[in-house]
């Protein structure tokens, strides 16, 4: 350890005792209004020397310079590169100032014209977090084109969730403490003002924090730093939202060193691609910073996006064949609107206080506090019991759901074979009307309520409301023209509020808070504390509880940067606790609900390294590697919160090995980036919940599927290639291939309420081990597992550029059950192997769903005019040009838990209980218009 020390000590400082005098300095501006531009990249040709310009706009060069001619190359998005001889001296400074770079007036795409955000991803299962987190600023022809070409298909980087890399911005991390993942609808709408980035790919490092195995995201919003100007923007589209307005203005730095940016914004729509997907969107965005002299600047922040928005629901490929693919059973009719009852809100406020502190040429301290407030609920409807009999809910409506198993035609072939007229009744209906009857639940409460009752039906959304603190201080300091330093030390602190809340009693006054579900009195209570309670319009019930989490993390790292090579170390350590408290006594739970529960605590620690070695201006080889122990999230730490303290059994961090190699080629005409990567998951924990058949009873039992030590494997290649054949048009190809799989056979626990049904079926004090579940090699679902696109460019010297891609993709699997592989599924409630079991046949039932192989045709445009000091752009894009019609996800669901509930429902032409699935859209369309000056 000693000689690695200092052979390490040797590297990183014999630069300071052989470095020469020879440097370069220079910067850049705008040439039309002369103001600096931060982020020139400037590149020494035929070298690998490379910089970027600070908000200054400065650059400096003072590593060993290649002597004689050169030439400088400047480039930055939205702008035309230029390339500047210069003669290099030895042992002379080379001063360069006020080069200027023009606005590429071709160059309209809007780069944050993402299609596909959180706010149209789908709801209630992991393939919900995708590639929504690619915000396409990467000059990266494999980034952009997974950005942009590949997301509508819930493509994912490398199989992985977004909860493996890391967004900040101003320095604060925006991951969410609940799943680790960024809440993008935070942000939404403030475009124009995120468009300075720091990326970090993969295993990289970055000089913010330790980043995930998919890299890390720095969003700088600082005042002095945004493009000085004003931005119109408007967009029409089909996708999520109808419209989009947007307003930007940024000052740059004024007299006094002050500066200051704001930006407001509208998405609206009456509905999306799906039916009944409203969207309603407002932003608000603005920072200002003051500069004390030429060391201190003081940033303020405050970005408030309120947004809702309808969901839709996957369905059976049945409920698809009777409709189609827009089909949502989430809406009905309501005096002549559609009215959805599942609505996502959230609004959630955010507020930074950034300190900027240059110690010296060298040093810089960056310290930030950031507060995040504010409420996220999710509406549904209930249908309770509406009085009590022996203390037991009484009385409850029946499903409202359009598409609930019992009012489709499969339901009554299935039960009543011998008369199928009742099937084509429930076919007529589903086809004539097939949606919520809003109209039939008011008449039912209003009839109840008449007679001394209480509503039947109730609107209530399920609400967290989080309060977090965040305080970090990021160091960043030179030690010699060859080796930088990174160090940072980062604090949360949550505090979560968890309960359901009351919307609409839909024409009633009271609504009962009784589980309807129980079997005893006390078991019926929501809070033994307030036993029988009425709740009105407003009130809080169901459940009630919080969740306090700290973290504490430091990071720390040296990236040393040598002619023919550069290396990093990097290493991170964290400690994370939860605690779980209840405010209600659930009647299932007495003794495991109410107060504070167990204090939990965990601790992380994280490496990673990387070399790159040059071999020339042209080729460059990288290879990282890196270890991550890390916290489960809270999702995936308490089994059922809203009820009880119960964590995962045995609960411990879960780790992640991954490493990856690129061969990188650039040259005047062809960039191309070929890399391969593995990473390994271990120790996972995920959790699920459903109502399960074939459990040990008779009846349908709702569950807490818990799967212990879950281990995964992610492997594959990755290749990105663009080739500038003329001056006005340009080539690309781009290729995903990766085989994501479970790769053990992990432990299978269902919990559910400890009654009496629970016990019959064999659970002992509410839970039920079903030991290992035979998932090893199974795919997971990811999206697509490969990926490929190729397409042109072409770029009029008049202003006006046209782009067409075609993309395929391929091997997307369905996401199978757990309980459906573990011993369940071969024996009886006494353990026995059922007597009719045919090995055969059950494999042939267990074979996971692959969906069938598509391609998708996407076109873009645009034009660019200036108009004296007035730029306007237009940029159009439409997606699925042909209307392929393809399967995006689905999963199998949970009701067939054995052999024979499954063996007889997919004997039938139509199955009760198939895969739920969703479906990507058909042809859509983007336009954009912008007026900047």
């Amino acid at each position: 350890m000693n000689k690695f020390l200092l052979v390490f000590l040797f590297i990183a400082f014999s630069e300071v005792v052989d470095a020469q005098n020879t440097t370069i300095h220079g910067s850049v501006n705008d040439a039309d209004k002369l103001q600096p531009l931060v982020g020139v990249t400037v590149l020494l040709k035929e070298s690998t020397l490379e910089t970027q310009t600070n908000h200054l706009g400065e650059f400096v060069f003072d590593e060993s310079l290649p002597l004689g001619e050169q030439t400088l190359v400047l480039s930055k998005i939205g702008y035309i590169s230029k390339h500047y001889p210069i003669i290099v001296n030895e042992g002379q400074t080379l001063n360069i100032s006020d080069m200027t770079l023009s606005r590429d007036l071709a160059y309209t795409n809007d780069l944050f014209t993402i299609t596909l955000s959180d706010d149209e991803l789908h709801d209630d299962t992991s393939a919900s977090d995708n590639v929504s987190g690619l915000l396409a600023s990467s000059l990266d022809v494999f980034q952009r084109t997974a950005a942009f070409e590949f997301s509508p298909s819930f493509f994912r980087l490398r199989g992985l969730d977004s909860n493996n890399s890391n967004v900040l911005i101003n320095g604060i991390e925006m991951n969410k403490l609940y799943n680790g993942r960024p809440q993008w609808s935070n942000w939404g709408g403030i475009n124009d003002v995120l468009r300075n980035q720091e990326l970090a790919l993969g295993l990289a490092p970055s000089n913010y924090n330790f980043g995930g195995v998919l890299g890390s995201t720095h969003i700088n919003v600082r005042a002095s730093e945004a493009r000085p100007g004003t931005r119109f923007t408007y967009s029409s589209s089909n996708r999520s939202y109808s419209n989009r307005l947007m307003v930007k203005h940024a000052s740059g730095l004024l007299k006094h060193n002050w500066a200051y940016t704001f930006s407001i914004g509208r998405r609206w729509g009456n509905e999306g691609y799906q039916d009944a997907t409203l969207y309603s969107s407002n932003s608000f965005f603005t920072a200002v910073e003051k500069k004390f002299g030429k060391k201190h600047s003081l940033n303020l922040t405050a970005i408030y996006t309120p947004n809702k928005r309808g969901k839709s629901s996957p369905n059976t490929q049945e409920v698809y064949d009777l409709k189609d693919i827009k089909y949502n059973e989430y809406w009905g009719w309501q005096d002549g609107e559609k009215r959805n009852s599942r609505i996502k809100e959230v609004n959630e406020p955010i507020v930074m206080l950034n300190h900027h502190w240059d110690i010296n040429a060298k040093t810089s301290l960056n310290t930030n506090l950031g507060y995040q407030f504010g409420k996220m609920g999710n509406s549904r409807l209930d249908y309770n019991g509406t009085d009590l009999v022996d203390g037991i809910p009484q009385g409850g409506g029946a499903n409202p759901s359009p598409a609930y198993y019992q009012k489709l035609p499969s339901y009554f072939e299935r039960n009543f074979p011998d008369n199928l007229d009742y099937a084509y009744r429930a076919l007529k209906a589903f086809q004539d009307n097939g949606q919520i009857d809003w109209q039939s639940m008011y008449q039912a409460n209003i009839n109840n309520t008449e007679q001394d009752g209480n509503a039947i039906y109730a609107l209530y959304e399920d609400r967290v409301d989080d309060k977090q603190i965040t305080v970090n201080s990021i160091l960043k300091t030179a030690v010699n023209e060859n080796v930088l330093l990174n160090a940072a030390v980062n604090y949360k602190s949550l505090k979560s509020e968890n309960f359901a809340h009351v919307l609409d009693l839909l024409g009633a006054s009271n609504y009962l808070d009784v589980d309807a579900y129980a079997s005893t009195s006390d078991e019926a209570q929501n809070d033994l504390l307030h036993p029988n309670r009425l709740v009105s319009e407003g009130d809080t019930f169901k459940y009630h509880y919080l969740i306090r989490a700290n973290e504490f993390n430091v990071f720390g790292q040296a990236q040393c940067t040598y002619s023919h090579f550069d290396f990093f170390v990097s290493g991170g350590f964290s400690h994370t606790n939860y605690q779980r408290e209840g405010l209600y006594k659930n009647g299932g739970f007495p003794g495991n609900s109410l107060g504070k529960g167990e204090h939990l605590r965990f601790i992380g620690f994280s490496a990673k390294s990387g070399l790159t070695y040059k071999f020339s201006g042209k080729h460059v080889f990288n290879l990282n590697a890196g270890f991550i122990k890390r916290a489960p999230s809270i999702q995936n730490t308490f089994s059922n919160a809203r009820e009880n303290h119960n964590v995962v059994p045995d609960i411990s961090e879960e780790n992640i090995l991954s490493a990856d190699a690129s061969y990188i080629f650039r040259s005047s005409v062809v960039k191309a980036k070929l890399t391969g990567y593995v990473t390994k998951i271990t120790n996972a924990n995920e959790i699920a919940f459903y109502f399960a058949d074939g459990v040990g009873g008779d009846n349908a039992v709702f569950v807490q599927e818990i799967l212990r030590g879950v281990d995964k494997n992610h492997f594959g290649t990755e290749l990105g290639v663009e080739a500038q054949v003329t001056p006005t048009i340009k080539l690309k190809a781009v290729a995903s291939v990766g085989q994501f799989t479970y790769a053990n056979n992990p432990n299978l626990l269902l919990t559910t309420e400890p009654d009496a049904e629970a016990e019959a079926a064999g659970f002992i004090n509410g839970a039920k081990d079903f030991g290992e579940t035979k998932l090893k090699n199974y795919k997971l679902s990811t999206g697509p597992q490969s990926a490929y696109s190729v397409g042109f460019e072409y770029r009029d010297p008049d202003y006006w550029w046209f782009g067409a891609t075609a993309n395929f993709f391929s091997n997307t699997f369905l996401d199978v059950s757990p309980l459906t592989r573990s011993s369940n599924f071969n024996t009886d409630s006494d353990g026995n192997v059922f007597n009719d079991y045919d090995e055969e046949l059950a494999k042939t039932l267990l074979e996971q769903e692959r969906f069938d192989d598509y391609m998708v045709v996407n076109l873009v445009g645009g034009k660019s005019w200036k108009l004296g000091q007035y730029y306007i752009g237009l940029f159009a894009s439409i997606n699925n040009l042909l209307d392929a019609t393809y399967k995006t996800g689905g999963f199998e669901q949970g009701r067939n838990a054995n052999y024979r509930e499954l063996r007889d429902d997919k004997a039938l032409d139509t199955p009760v209980f198939g895969p739920k699935y969703w479906y990507g859209r058909g042809a859509t369309y983007f336009l954009n218009l912008n007026i900047s000056f």
